[in-house]
């Protein structure tokens, strides 16, 4: 097998809302596999802050403003971006919220909120580029699903109808544009230590572990929480060569969480 495969070479990644967190690992892979980064994020604060971490892993980055549920914004921002770095070889639609709040008690602004981020955003960036990536003859597009792509909690009731609206949008773009030699696949994060899950593994006082930190060990086989280095491999193979005739798949990265049905008590 020619490794050469899996070089991104020459290929301009575009990861949206990549300023910190499981899209600036995504991206640092990308631009270590020899890709152009591009990011996005929803205020200059952010992109700066991006930028700034960037610069101190050594990575020439090209940050911009935009609001991905934007339509008229993302289309003049895929021109901007074509005009000064090239067409965008690799999407990664990265940019999400989650709003834990019980359904009963979510309002329809709040929900569609959450849909608006989560499901209408990764269509309108995809449909943004899938033009130009048709005129260059192929194109890489990676939705960040999730375990809710497939399963339900209690208090995430957007989030999973997005999630699960996302994967059923990667599998779609596929069908329609898999014969333009377009691949659009997903990846989907088990539970992973980001500084925004950090409250969620925290010790209690008593030195014990907190009681969600305990539950998503117990029900994961691996016995630990993902990293957003674990992501790395599974993205770079899917914005590569390797992954040519993968198409229309959602690879769960999520220590073996889907597949387990858990301890007896």
């Amino acid at each position: 097998m020619d490794m050469n495969a899996f070089s991104l070479k020459g290929k301009i990644a575009w990861i949206t809302g990549a300023s910190y967190g499981i899209g600036f690992a995504i991206a640092e892979a990308y631009a270590a596999a020899g890709a152009t980064i591009v990011f996005n994020d929803i205020n200059q604060e952010l992109v700066d802050k991006g930028l700034a971490a960037y610069k101190e892993k050594g990575i020439e980055a090209h940050g911009y403003v935009c609001d991905v549920t934007n339509e008229e914004a993302v289309q003049a921002l895929v021109k901007q971006i074509e005009a000064e770095v090239g067409v965008v070889d690799i999407l990664v639609n990265n940019a999400g919220i989650i709003r834990r709040i019980p359904m009963i008690e979510m309002s329809a602004a709040e929900f569609r909120k959450v849909i608006d981020v989560d499901l209408n955003a990764p269509f309108i960036v995809s449909k943004a580029v899938i033009p130009s990536m048709i005129k260059k003859g192929h194109g890489k597009i990676i939705n960040i699903c999730s375990m809710m792509s497939e399963l339900g909690r209690e208090t995430v009731s957007a989030y999973a109808a997005a999630k699960g609206g996302l994967k059923m949008l990667t599998r779609n773009i596929c069908s329609e544009y898999g014969e333009a030699n377009i691949q659009c696949n997903g990846i989907g994060p088990g539970y992973i230590a980001t500084p925004q899950t950090a409250p969620l593994r925290e010790r209690q006082a008593d030195g014990s572990r907190h009681p969600f930190d305990q539950f998503i060990v117990s029900k994961t086989p691996a016995a630990r929480w993902g990293t957003p280095e674990d992501l790395q491999g599974p993205a770079v193979f899917l914005a590569s060569d390797a992954s040519n005739f993968v198409n229309g798949h959602i690879l769960y990265v999520d220590g073996g969480i889907l597949a387990y049905i858990g301890k007896q008590p």
